[in-house]
């Protein structure tokens, strides 16, 4: 996913996370030392429970409108039906404008509004909004993970392995398949961390490091990068690319290069390339029939996602923001599904910041419908890996592009936490 620059600090130990989860509980209790107000919505049954989610629209990178339109399509559906556990449910959505100050101004939207938990948002600047969240001690449940510090605040609750375990997995996939691989990423401070998840995939598959291929995040044309992938991959490699909205257009670029290179395999991974593209492109006689992709769930034909079609199909009928192949809407129907079943979790009690921080931190399992695995941010259930410390969830799914839909390539979950633990 293409990242603004930004920045670098030292990742927190887990020593200090749990520290820092101790101070914010502390001055949840105590509001007058610390000068905190904990997010107190649905303190009793008659007052909604509040959250908010954010996403960018309308930007010249990417854009994630479904995200938002999926968290209001939730809630209508949520409160036709009994609401959570009898309170109605509120959705306030902001757009982050895929910018720092953007994405500052929803996490301070979200504090003054007093929201319990921002829930199945996306946002490309984590040190911004995640501050804000942090003093005011208000839970991120679910957040597409795509900065590092959704994997190392103590107040992120991740249901995904984010861009992390995709990229380890692409690699895990393409060794079994690919003498060598071009990678094609955007020059971005987080664009930087992709080619050592991929490589140490590719490492596990006893296969060389990728050649390490930058692209500007808002090109729109990738000629050159696109020969270079080409030229370094040659017979019998492959090509993969991780530029978000970006993809589509780099691989524009590779079709009209390809024919005067060796031929090679293409990739990437899913928010990236996802059925709604193969399907604008061609389907099967287009250039993504027999791509390789990366996801973190079953493919969006499986039964699974079957409620969550149904949902989409009485609540967002003609709404083309909710595409229910869409990795961004898929994230946060998984999120706003932890946080029924958090609110659930209370039995009556009373719906806030604390009352959800504490749900979550204590052990409460989460079941998504074998989406995911089994729930859980305890801090036994957290990787052991110092770069993704509260990372729950390294299960990816191997998938390709066969007769023009999205398909397993293998059975079932790939479980890639040995494989980010040996990330240096």
């Amino acid at each position: 996913m293409p990242v603004s620059r930004r920045t670098l600090f030292p990742r927190p130990s887990k020593t200090a996370l749990i520290s820092a989860a101790a101070l914010v509980a502390a001055c949840a209790s105590l509001t007058a030392a610390c000068g905190v107000i904990p997010g107190s919505a649905g303190g009793s049954r008659e007052d909604p429970v509040t959250v908010m989610t954010w996403a960018p629209e309308k930007t010249k990178a990417t854009n994630k409108p479904g995200i938002p339109a999926m968290a209001q399509a939730y809630a209508r559906w949520v409160n036709a039906n009994g609401g959570l556990d009898g309170r109605k449910l509120k959705v306030v959505t902001c757009n982050d404008h895929n910018d720092p100050v953007g994405a500052a101004d929803c996490a301070r939207k979200a504090v003054d509004m007093e929201v319990a938990a921002v829930v199945g948002s996306y946002s490309q600047h984590g040190r911004s909004f995640l501050s804000p969240l942090e003093v005011a001690g208000i839970p991120y449940i679910g957040g597409y993970g795509v900065t590092d510090e959704e994997f190392s605040s103590p107040l992120s609750y991740p249901v995904n392995g984010g861009e992390p375990a995709l990229m380890a997995g692409n690699g895990r996939q393409l060794a079994a398949r690919c003498e060598r691989v071009s990678l094609v990423r955007p020059d971005t401070i987080a664009g930087d961390d992709l080619p050592k998840l991929l490589d140490a995939g590719l490492t596990e598959g006893h296969r060389k490091p990728s050649s390490d291929i930058r692209a500007p995040e808002d090109g729109t044309d990738f000629t050159a990068q696109a020969e270079q992938a080409l030229e370094r991959a040659g017979t019998g490699g492959c090509v993969t690319a991780a530029l978000g909205a970006r993809t589509d257009t780099f691989y524009d670029s590779y079709r009209r290069t390809e024919d005067t290179y060796p031929t090679a395999r293409i990739s990437s991974v899913l928010g990236s390339v996802d059925q709604s593209l193969v399907d604008r492109t061609g389907g099967g006689n287009g250039p993504y029939e027999g791509a390789y992709l990366t996801g973190w769930y079953p493919a969006a034909s499986d039964a699974r996602w079957g409620e969550m079609r149904e949902v989409i199909r009485q609540q967002a009928f003609g709404d083309n923001r909710v595409d229910p192949t869409d990795a961004g809407v898929q994230t946060t129907w998984i999120a706003y599904t932890v946080l029924k079943q958090t609110v659930e979790s209370l039995d009556g009690g009373e719906v806030s910041s604390r009352t959800l921080r504490r749900a979550l931190d204590d052990g409460l399992k989460v079941g998504t419908g074998g989406l995911t695995p089994t729930l859980s941010w305890r801090f036994k259930d957290m990787l052991a890996a110092s770069d993704f410390p509260r990372l729950v969830n390294a299960d990816v799914t191997f998938q390709m592009v066969r007769d023009g839909r999205l398909v397993p390539a293998r059975k079932g979950f790939v479980n890639v936490s040995k494989t980010l633990e040996r990330v240096r």
